[in-house]
């Protein structure tokens, strides 16, 4: 099979680093010649150009360098070729931490402390042991069961949601519109790991909020959103922490990025921001996985992480 060119089509990432490694194997253009291109044969993609895949007559496979492909169903011409995410160990490790780091900070009472530092007060509050708590995983896939691991390890009780059954040991799971509400009336802290689908565009909204249990040993309700932007409504997010339906959050991702700078979140007393920085996408981790799935496909072996269209991921 005739290796073709790969079109490198990136917004918000620098694509110096991405173009030198793929060229190593590789021969890389950022533009087609023109929109029936027939020398393109790959498109590795990060909120590429509307209709810029449509015509390509030997596009074989879209690569988005993201776990999230969202975007890439956002273009109104996308054409009938395979769509692969990229899953990775090193964008695993880094969701996991991100995630661990943020559920241990709440649970340890970080925000309470941190105010009393700042007014140089001397208080100790009680401390549940993990073990009380419940850290709900909306989301179980690669990024979902890799913190409900270290979770369980660390002595926590974890719940998880998912659009379909699946059994994860050690982890009490629920599934679809049934067991949606059970699972948020037996979670402390919640954790949105979610793809963005029609079905899950802003799911995380007040109504959602109000479902989780606040009489625990936390004092109320944590949200932790480190999936999609567009999973959850911001003004809602803003009304639960008001009115005590949250205690807290820690958001990494918003409706509007980056998060416009009069938006009440930066400055809330009961909100960490991170500026969508859980899990960065390397080049030096993420090209040669996607060119050793290129190689692959030439020697006709099945591509791996093919996203389900119908799904949405």
């Amino acid at each position: 099979m005739d290796k073709g060119r790969v079109l490198l089509a990136l917004t918000g990432f620098h694509p110096q680093r991405w173009h030198e490694l793929l060229s190593t194997e590789r021969e890389v253009v950022l533009e087609p010649d023109g929109p029936t291109d027939p020398s393109i044969a790959y498109a590795v993609v990060w909120k590429h150009r509307p209709n810029l895949l449509t015509s390509l007559p030997n596009l074989r496979v879209i690569f988005s360098i993201g776990a999230g492909v969202d975007h890439v169903f956002a273009d109104p011409g996308l054409p009938d070729v395979p769509i692969v995410k990229i899953v990775a160990d090193n964008l695993t490790q880094h969701m996991t931490e991100y995630v661990v780091w943020r559920v241990l900070d709440h649970h340890r009472q970080a925000m309470l402390y941190r105010s009393q530092q700042a007014k140089k007060i001397w208080h100790e509050a009680p401390q549940r042991p993990a073990g009380d708590i419940s850290v709900g995983i909306m989301g179980m896939g690669t990024l979902g069961r890799a913190a409900a691991s270290i979770l369980k390890s660390l002595g926590f009780c974890v719940n998880g949601w998912s659009r379909r059954e699946q059994a994860v040991e050690g982890v009490s799971t629920f599934a679809g519109e049934a067991g949606l509400i059970p699972f948020l009336n037996a979670t402390d802290i919640l954790v949105v790991l979610l793809p963005l689908t029609p079905a899950t565009r802003g799911i995380v909204d007040y109504g959602l909020l109000r479902q989780l249990r606040r009489r625990n040993g936390l004092g109320g309700a944590v949200l932790i959103n480190a999936g999609r932007g567009r999973l959850q409504k911001d003004a809602d997010i803003v009304r639960a922490l008001e009115d005590g339906t949250l205690k807290e959050a820690s958001l990494d991702v918003f409706e509007v990025e980056p998060l416009p700078k009069t938006s009440p979140l930066w400055a809330h007393p009961k909100v960490f921001v991170t500026p969508h920085a859980a899990a960065t996408s390397d080049p030096n981790h993420l090209v040669p996985i996607i060119l050793r799935q290129m190689d692959a496909f030439e020697r006709g072996e099945p591509l791996r992480d093919l996203v389900d269209r119908e799904a949405g991921y």
